[in-house]
This record gives C-alpha cells, structure tokens and sequence, in this order.
C-alpha cells in the first residue's frame, strides 16, 4: 500500500509529494453497488501508467472519479494533482486544474470540423498547444481539418479527441480504451503520438483492455481486481508473470 502523500506543510512554504498525481482510499459507488474499494495510487510526473484489469473491475469508474465527474459518486478519499487538492473540486474546475478525460465514445461534436473541435477546446490565447502544433503531432487530423469531425474513420476521431484534450495545455491525460475497435497499424500510431507526448512532459493514465498492448507502452500497472488494487508495479513485471497475467488480465 502507498503511504499517503504529505500536504500538510503550508502554502508558504515549499511542499514535497511523492508523486504527480496521487489517489488516497478512494471510495466510490453507481447507486448501491460498492465499485471502487479504497484504492490508493501515485503517478508520477511524465510517467504512463496502465490501469488495468477485467471487466467490472472498476477502471473506468476510478478514471471518472479523477476527472469529478457525477458517476460514480465518491464517498471518501483524496485525489491530489501537483499539490492541488482535486478531491474538493468539480469536474470543471478539475479541468482547468490541468486534468482530462477522454472518454471510450470520444464525445465528438456532431455539426463542428476537426478545427471547430480543437478551437472550442483551446484556452485562450494558446499556451504551447497551438493548433498548427497539433496537426504536426496528427498530420491526419491537418488533412481534414475542414471535415466534419464526426465522420471520420474511428481511429481518427480518437486521435482528434485527444487532440482536443491537448488543446487546453493539460498536465494529465485520462485515456478510457482508447484503441478499442481500432486496427493494428492505426494502435501503432496512437502510440507514437503517445509516446511524443510522454516526451513533452504530460502525464497519462491508460485503461485498456488490449493489456499486452498498454504494459508494452507504460510504465508501470495498477490492476483492479474487484474494485481493490491487487498489483502496483512495473509494467515489464507484469508482462514477465504469467501468473498475474492470468488470473487477473486473461493474457
């Protein structure tokens, strides 16, 4: 179990934390059904950590518990990102603390081109993620930034939602399956991008289900078994344990 980060020192003096982004016996729950169990994690700063586990273990409950959104409800606990105490904020003011989602149905706008989508989202003016800067980073999205962005192909509205994300100079980036439905080829060039991103100093968090796929790309794991962390640790650990892949991933 991670100790729990040290926020106690006061604003006028320099704070130390162990981690970027940090969860602290977190509690959650969709109506009755008890989802998230008191999980405790860090994240650090430039780092890429995959969330894994199976089906209902409660990966995309924990992502929308960072991000404040309304489901699940968060009964108790502290989510912490650069010393900012996310715990105590809404959805929106988590955002513009640096944090976001991008969810598994990507939210594109119907009736908006790829260039509406990001200039909705950018901040103004641009702090470093300009929208020339994000076409180099998705030359796809360049080529078509007059297309509606809802009739791209699936692959290429994922990458336009995370363009978007990147339009308001983020400092941690939620990903909720993001190559699910997608090709090979295209999960290869999600990837590159991610990996450039990792470079620019953003932080991410992964969930996915094509496990083999996201530990080759992390970090490090956390996986959820059962709304309860079972394993925290390096991604190479867990794709060199066959045990833990099996009995907690199915791989």
């Amino acid at each position: 179990m991670n100790e729990k980060p040290d926020f106690s020192k006061s604003a006028n003096h320099a704070q130390t934390a162990p981690a970027f982004l940090s969860v602290w016996d977190m509690h959650a729950y969709y109506g009755e059904s008890y989802i998230v169990q008191g999980i405790s994690f860090n994240v650090h700063e430039g780092e890429i950590l995959a969330l894994l586990g199976r089906n209902g273990a409660g990966k995309t409950s924990t992502l929308r518990a960072i991000a404040r959104l309304s489901d699940p409800q968060v009964t108790s606990g502290e989510i912490w990102l650069d010393h900012q105490p996310l715990h105590n904020m809404s959805s929106y003011e988590a955002s513009g603390a640096g944090l976001a989602l991008v969810p598994e149905d990507r939210r594109i706008i119907p009736g908006l081109t790829v260039e509406e989508n990001l200039k909705l989202a950018q901040i103004a003016p641009p702090v470093g993620w300009s929208i020339d800067r994000l076409y180099q980073l998705f030359p796809r999205l360049g080529e078509r930034r007059n297309q509606e962005g809802v009739t791209l192909s699936g692959g290429e509205q994922q990458m336009l939602a995370i363009a978007r994300a990147l339009a308001r100079d983020i400092k941690v980036l939620l990903l909720d399956e993001p190559y699910e439905g997608l090709a090979p080829v295209i999960v290869d060039e999600i990837e590159k991008t991610l990996r450039i991103i990792k470079e620019q100093g953003i932080t991410t968090v992964i969930v996915e289900q094509n496990a083999v796929r996201a530990l080759q790309l992390a970090d490090r794991a956390v996986i959820l078994d059962t709304g309860g962390i079972v394993f925290d640790g390096s991604a190479q650990e867990v794709l060199e344990n066959d045990t833990l892949r099996s009995e907690y991933l199915a791989i």
